[in-house]
């Protein structure tokens, strides 16, 4: 059973690698490989892992198919269908889920199914299960594409969402039914989410309870976030395996100890069986609560292998449960295996049975839970820094505190006071309301114990091969006494905590324009110095490319302190993202053609003149010149790095003026082997006296896909195609990073959507 999971596991594996989705035909070839490993005892574990591959090139299939025709990017189109999920109210706009039934003005193509809409500004009250007439504008999953970042057109694949967009403002956007049939757990979820906000109102903590009882986590805020990742206590939060498995516990023992003082009924009904049917159906009803998320479909699934032995009466080793736990997942959703929570959970329930057996004794139970959770932390931490690149070392004390405060405390006063709102709301405002004290009780110490900066332990993503050295040493740690030798699993843990990233040689210089949509960012890097020119857009309060891109890639890189920041232009798009360094990443000297918007550092002007080396490389301010006369973009900081192989030209947002004041300039050097296009590329920039002066033979432009402006502009991208200049674009390929060699040439750039394809990736 194990050999068999494991090798449809490595299948499921193997085919979420792939750059390109093989021809469905290759599923055809599963009934010969059945039949051959029915005959060939020696074939079954290799027809097993090809019954993985083929298994998840089915799924693949299925959910990539009904995917926007791209003809109809940025069109508006009229679209029927309900509404799938509960609203999520941001600022200025409603986001939410919505199953295309129908499309409309003709269109002779299949609807794209479940996409991801925005209503912004004057949105009208929205509900899940509604059914509505839209008036959209949609474009196919398109996501930032940078070397440490989220992976959101991923996240969007996993969820079965085809496409996102936001609707239009149009006379024909109407509801059409406020109960659409066969949506009646969506309208149950909503009710409830309705009631919980309206009881929980101006309560601190009201978010976090919405996340315990419905699985919405909409109203926690990033400082509630940031508490709960600092601790390493996140999987409290979600309506997650150890609380649906728990309540399912409980409901359990407590189902076997009445039903067995219920006469002569457990003669025909035993109480173990009653209790096991009851238990599952209270693991059942707590993920439908959920609705049915990913996590909690994993969770019933275990929780079902797991009392179906109970009602066979059969007993099972619990390795082989796990096992078979493992099997039932993966054939109902293969995806799985792209959700961190996955490795995780299953994970952390492997080392418990590994770790903990014939570990008892006669200890204390104190020492026991205590011991249980040092292992469990100890048997994570490399799966955590591979996938976060972060491990809280006060994380086995916060969980030995948290968690039974959590789940025997609040979780169960959250579903009684939840169970009771529908049928007797004086009762259950009343004890939701208590949930929420309870938990603040709790919120203080949480608070100090994600305030030591020196209990964060973060560092960048371990190579492959040092990850499958630290899991040998984490299985040397945990194994149960009498294992000789068991102190060496801390050599084995060393290649992983101290073999760092590359760093660039003496003399050279690696720069990376990233991709943060309609914006810009970029990072500059040499053997012993870093350069940070703008930071990107603020997208709202909660999300700016600062956090979600900026400093992932920082850490990816093992970069730990910023010698010198640009801030080149004072719009949002390239200052949106500074506020979130601020705190999370050291910052040296500040340049800035707009100091007095980022107050928090010691900003100073860039001026012509400022000129500094590093490492061999030298980097010099060209713009604004001695007593200004520019605002605006024509302001913005221009900023050239060179050594002996080539250059590197950024220049913000300047437009033509501020271009022909730089070419007049005979004292400047201007030319450049990779130019970052003026303002995204704009055809009031980039006019051919500086493109001529400049000579780039590679043009790269920071613009967003499918960005309102139209960046960059065909005028421009002509003027560089006739001057011989080679183009990319951050929307197209992703993140771009050049190498500036000590000597020879600067090679072409390195296309991070070509570096890093998967088959979901857009094309």
């Amino acid at each position: 059973m194990g050999q068999g999971t494991t090798s449809f596991l490595l299948g499921v594996l193997a085919f979420q690698q792939l750059p390109v989705l093989p021809a469905p035909a290759w599923a055809l070839t599963f009934v010969p490989l059945a039949v051959l490993a029915v005959r060939f005892r020696a074939l079954r574990l290799p027809a097993a892992c090809a019954a993985g591959f083929l298994w998840s090139l089915l799924h693949a299939q299925h959910i990539l198919a009904p995917g926007l025709v791209p003809d109809l990017e940025g069109r508006d189109l009229e679209v029927e269908g309900v509404i799938v999920s509960i609203p999520e109210r941001l600022e200025g706009a409603t986001r939410f889920q919505f199953r295309v039934e129908r499309m409309g003005d003709g269109a002779p193509v299949p609807p794209p199914g479940r996409v991801r809409l925005s209503w912004y500004n004057d949105a009208p009250e929205l509900r899940a299960g509604e059914r509505w007439r839209l008036r959209v504008r949609m474009k196919r999953p398109h996501g930032f594409h940078n070397p440490g970042g989220f992976d959101f057109e991923g996240w969007l694949y996993q969820n079965r969402i085809r496409a996102t967009g936001y609707v239009r403002p149009a006379a024909d956007n109407r509801r059409l039914e406020t109960a659409a049939p066969g949506y009646l757990l969506q309208r149950v979820r909503q009710d409830l989410f309705e009631r919980l906000d309206g009881t929980l109102a101006g309560r601190e903590l009201g978010g976090v309870i919405s996340a315990l009882a419905i699985g919405e986590r909409q109203g926690i805020t990033q400082g509630q976030w940031d508490v709960f990742r600092r601790t390493g206590t996140t999987h409290l939060v979600a309506i997650s395996g150890l609380h649906v498995g728990m309540i399912s516990g409980l409901v359990f023992f407590a189902v076997r100890r009445l039903w067995a003082r219920l006469g002569r009924v457990p003669l025909y009904w035993p109480a173990q069986q009653a209790a096991a049917v009851a238990a599952l159906a209270a693991a059942f009803v707590y993920a439908a609560l959920a609705g049915f998320s990913i996590p909690t479909q994993r969770t019933v699934v275990m929780i079902g292998v797991v009392m179906l032995a109970v009602l066979r009466r059969r007993h099972h080793a619990p390795g082989r449960t796990l096992m078979t736990a493992l099997l039932c997942v993966l054939l109902l959703d293969p995806l799985a295996v792209m959700n961190g929570g996955f490795w995780l959970s299953f994970g952390a329930v492997a080392a418990i049975l590994f770790g903990m057996n014939q570990r008892a004794g006669r200890e204390a139970w104190w020492l026991r839970v205590g011991r249980l959770h040092v292992l469990v932390a100890v048997a994570l931490a490399p799966l955590l820094l591979a996938l976060f690149q972060q491990v809280s070392l006060v994380s086995p004390l916060a969980n030995l505190v948290a968690v039974p405060w959590v789940t025997l405390g609040v979780v169960p006063l959250v579903l009684a006071g939840c169970a009771l709102q529908a049928l007797l709301p004086a009762l259950g405002a009343p004890l939701l309301r208590l949930a929420e004290a309870v938990l603040s009780w709790l919120w203080p110490l949480l608070e100090r114990m994600s305030s030591y900066d020196a209990l964060q332990w973060t560092q960048p993503v371990p190579a492959g091969w040092t990850i499958a050295a630290a899991a040998i040493g984490v299985t040397l740690l945990i194994a149960p006494r009498g294992l000789p030798g068991r102190w060496l699993g801390i050599v084995w843990l060393l290649p992983a905590l101290l073999v760092a990233p590359a760093r660039p040689a003496a003399g050279e210089l690696w720069f990376t324009l990233l991709d943060v949509g309609q914006g810009l960012a970029a990072v500059a890097w040499t053997r012993d110095h870093v350069l940070v020119y703008d930071t990107g857009p603020r997208f709202s309060a909660d999300f700016d490319a600062g956090s979600a891109v900026l400093l992932p890639f920082l850490r990816f890189h093992g970069l730990e302190h910023i010698d010198t920041l640009v801030i080149g232009h004072g719009d949002n798009d390239h200052i949106g993202g500074a506020a979130a360094l601020s705190g999370e990443v050291s910052v040296g000297r500040v340049l800035s053609s707009v100091p007095d918007r980022i107050p928090w550092w010691h900003a100073e002007h860039c001026r012509r003149g400022q000129a500094w080396d590093w490492d061999g490389i030298r980097f010099e301010v060209l713009h604004p010149g001695p007593g200004g006369g520019f605002a605006g973009n024509d302001a913005s900081c221009v900023l050239r790095i060179a050594n002996a192989a080539g250059a590197i030209l950024l220049t913000g947002d300047i437009e033509e003026p501020a271009e022909a004041r730089l070419v007049r300039d005979d004292s400047l050097v201007l030319s450049a082997d990779v130019l970052v296009a003026p303002h995204h590329g704009s055809k009031s920039s980039s006019s051919a006296p500086f493109i001529a002066r400049v000579g780039p033979r590679h043009v790269l432009f920071p613009a967003g896909y499918r960005n309102r402006w139209g960046f960059p502009h065909p005028v421009v991208t002509e003027r560089y195609r006739s001057a011989g200049a080679v183009l990319y674009s951050s929307a197209e390929h992703g993140a771009l990073t050049v190498r500036l060699p000590a000597a020879g040439q600067v090679e072409p750039p390195a296309a991070h959507r070509r570096e890093f394809v998967r088959y979901w990736h857009a094309r």
